[in-house]
């Protein structure tokens, strides 16, 4: 599975290549707020990325709208659970800022207020929900290949795993028979208060279980015990069910990312959803 890097550019943690070809701003850590856009642009230039998204506090959004950005999504308390976040992109290739999709994106998120209500599952004494470990690694990448053909980060590489397993990011898993069938992660900015549920996979002959609504529960419940104030994700806008699932688990739509991550084989346009949890 390809994917892009992740890297430090002046303080801010950014993820570009030519897989989702683009930039995007995690963080902006302690980069200068008026000097980051013109390096990001010649970082883009320079690499012929067509798309710029920055994920930034709104204080510090004046430099970029000065340069062109649009606002396509923002998640209030996003900061420690005060300030709000923006998703600014900027497109170098207007092309990539236009969707034929539009129409069924929203026709989506129109269908995703009909799924307001929890979704009531059964049976799941048949299923072990658990905590992923280093020594989970292998089997959790081989999932992860099965589901994904492409992917933004490198969940098929088991290192990449443990490493952001020791690091920032808690994964669950579901087993069924000692099998090992869906898996989510939690990925936590520590500092910030924030936690990106993401990393959805469950394999095709499991799907119809709900395990992704039961996977957010538990997910959820151990982000909050944690002290985590605001949890987001940034779901496949064609997706129904991964936007019906966080509608029904009483997440707030936020924003649409306009052709911006390679996912399972292209570049498709995402749906931003947040909720507060503490």
């Amino acid at each position: 599975m390809i994917s892009d890097i992740t890297e430090q550019l002046d303080g801010a943690t950014i993820q570009h290549g030519p897989l989702s070809n683009r930039i995007y701003v995690m963080h902006p850590g302690d980069a200068d707020a008026h000097l980051l856009p013109e390096k990001l642009e010649h970082l883009a230039e320079k690499n012929g990325y067509t798309k710029i998204i920055a994920k930034i506090p709104e204080s510090s959004a004046s430099a970029f709208l000065k340069k062109g950005y649009r606002t396509e999504a923002e998640i209030p308390g996003f900061f420690k659970g005060k300030e709000t976040a923006l998703f600014l992109g900027l497109y170098l290739d207007p092309e990539r800022g236009k969707t034929d999709d539009r129409e069924e994106i929203e026709k989506i998120i129109g269908l995703t207020r009909r799924f307001v209500q929890k979704k009531k599952t059964a049976g799941t004494e048949r299923f072990r929900f658990f905590t992923c470990h280093p020594e989970n690694a292998e089997r959790m990448s081989l999932l992860y290949k099965a589901v994904f053909p492409t992917y933004p980060f490198p969940i098929d590489n088991p290192e990449y795993l443990r490493q952001t397993m020791l690091a920032h990011v808690a994964y669950f898993g579901v087993e069924c028979n000692g099998e090992l069938i869906a898996l989510a992660s939690s990925e936590m900015e520590l500092d910030e208060k924030n936690v990106e549920m993401t990393d959805f996979a469950t394999l095709p002959s499991w799907r119809g279980h709900g395990l992704a609504a039961m996977l957010l529960q538990s997910m959820e419940s151990t982000m909050r015990e944690k002290g985590f104030k605001t949890a987001y994700t940034i779901a496949r806008a064609l997706s129904p069910g991964m936007n019906i699932t966080f509608a029904r688990a009483g997440y707030g739509f936020c924003g649409t990312l306009i052709n911006n991550t390679n996912i399972s084989g292209g570049i498709e346009s995402m749906n931003v959803w947040y909720k507060r949890i503490d």
